[in-house]
């Protein structure tokens, strides 16, 4: 999905519902679990090689665009993610779940 938002140039016109429930874990670190994912979703499609790709495709080249499409996967995307995170003044890798635990402990666990 994120994909087809990205790269059919429509994140201006889409807004994006998540829903993320699962009541055997914290709420809380599902629906930040869940955010980051969408983002990070997000991420890889605007970093994907899409002009290139387009351009194999008009030309009839599906065995370079498949070749592209497949070698992509394995760009640094974690590097760009965590420099997002970090411009942002987000946690990175996991160091924001122990910012979730510190607010179950010191929040959550005093609601009746």
């Amino acid at each position: 999905i994120a994909q087809e938002i990205v790269w059919g140039k429509f994140l201006n016109r889409v807004h994006i519902g998540l829903d993320y429930f699962d009541a055997s874990i914290n709420r809380i670190a599902a629906w930040v679990i869940g955010t980051r994912n969408m983002l990070k979703a997000l991420l890889l499609a605007m970093l994907a090689p899409v002009e290139t790709l387009e351009k194999y495709e008009n030309s009839g080249n599906y065995t370079a665009r498949l070749m592209l499409l497949e070698e992509s996967k394995t760009l640094p995307f974690g590097a760009v993610w965590d420099y997002f995170c970090l411009k942002n003044n987000t946690p990175v890798g996991e160091t924001w779940f122990e910012e979730v635990k510190k607010y179950e402990k010191e929040v959550l666990s005093r609601r009746v």
